[in-house]
């Protein structure tokens, strides 16, 4: 017998309807995304995905009927995870070789110690919880809005937290992509023009911001930050792993007894789609639409997530956790920096 809701619904049919209906709002979200004026900021449809869907889940959600909202979470939850590990056929082996070593080097060295570094002092200095400081560090550390769906999908934690961190993310990314490349051309930096791609790729948050900065300057610091920049996109997977097994092992600690491994098996298949992309085995036409859709899907779990927000969830917050977007966009710029001198 086919389960359905108090409506008389089947439950498939409101999770599709849900799952539909949030496609809709991401297309929209997209055709917006390209609108030039918004376009030449750098502004990702990730990110408008879930500012849109948080102006739907706080003034209109009574438009949507309410046994469609399991289809919403399906798409914040459930397809976040096969739109992240699809997200692996933007990287490919041979990009990160191209880099080179100083690349790779700045690439680990900014996230692993932005990681840890963030999640440390969000706790401990800031009263903040485990999972918002984690979330806000990863975006700065990693790849924006992309680092905090995927930590988001790896920790379960509540929607408000990634919306906060997201936040931090469009902010403090913006700054860095208009700022960088003027400090550049001022000569404050002291790069050549292969340490300003380095240090743009390893310093600034999304993707598309380092894009929109490097563009700015010339097309081969251009194709160098994005490599780096991918390079940090590479290190989900270990990362992910990392907290997989730190988490089991507090779990463990707290309960007494030896608690599961969480595996994220979306970063696995994140590695397994990286591996392949860089076989060469898709064509060129096909691997672009892949990409695309990805993006869309991408787009449609940051709509979701946003309408699952509230903004009173994010008033919680308060501005520690600006406090600390803030203290990661410096660090950001230090350690980066030194690295770069240091490897180029």
């Amino acid at each position: 017998m086919t389960s359905a809701s108090p409506s008389g619904v089947p439950a498939w049919r409101d999770k599709f309807n849900g799952v539909f209906f949030v496609g809709l709002l991401a297309l929209a979200v997209v055709q917006l995304a390209q609108i030039p004026a918004i376009k030449s900021f750098g502004i990702s449809p990730l990110v408008i995905g879930i500012v849109c869907g948080m102006l739907y889940g706080n003034f209109f959600k009574g438009t949507m009927p309410a046994d469609w909202g399991v289809g919403v979470h399906f798409t914040a939850r459930k397809l976040l995870r096969a739109a992240v590990a699809l997200y692996g056929l933007n990287i490919s082996v041979q990009q990160i070789v191209e880099v080179g070593l100083p690349g790779v080097v700045v690439a680990i060295g900014v996230a692993v110690s932005v990681l840890a570094l963030g999640t440390w002092l969000g706790t401990r200095w800031l009263g903040l919880d485990r999972d918002t400081s984690m979330l806000t560090a990863a975006g700065s550390a990693i790849c924006g809005a992309a680092a905090v769906l995927a930590f988001e999908s790896t920790l379960r934690s509540a929607p408000h937290k990634s919306a906060v961190a997201v936040a931090t993310v469009v902010l403090f990314g913006t700054i860095s992509m208009f700022l960088y490349p003027v400090l550049f051309r001022m000569g404050w930096l002291g790069f050549d023009s292969q340490s300003i791609g380095i240090f743009l790729g390893g310093s600034i948050h999304e993707v598309a911001q380092v894009v929109a900065a490097a563009s700015n300057i010339d097309p081969a610091t251009t194709e160098v930050a994005t490599i780096v920049k991918m390079t940090r996109v590479a290190l989900l997977v270990p990362l992910l792993l990392v907290i997989g097994l730190w988490l089991q092992r507090r779990d463990t600690q707290a309960t007494g007894s030896k608690a599961s491994l969480p595996v994220p098996w979306f970063a696995i298949f994140f590695l397994v789609f990286a591996l392949v992309n860089s076989a060469n085995v898709i064509p060129a036409e096909a691997l672009a639409m892949l990409r695309a859709f990805d993006i869309f899907l991408l787009t449609m779990a940051m709509t979701a997530l946003g309408m699952e927000t509230r903004f009173a969830q994010m008033k919680q917050a308060g501005p520690r956790v600006l406090a600390l977007a803030a203290i990661l966009f410096v660090v950001l710029f230090g350690v980066t920096s030194l690295l770069v001198h240091w490897v180029a």
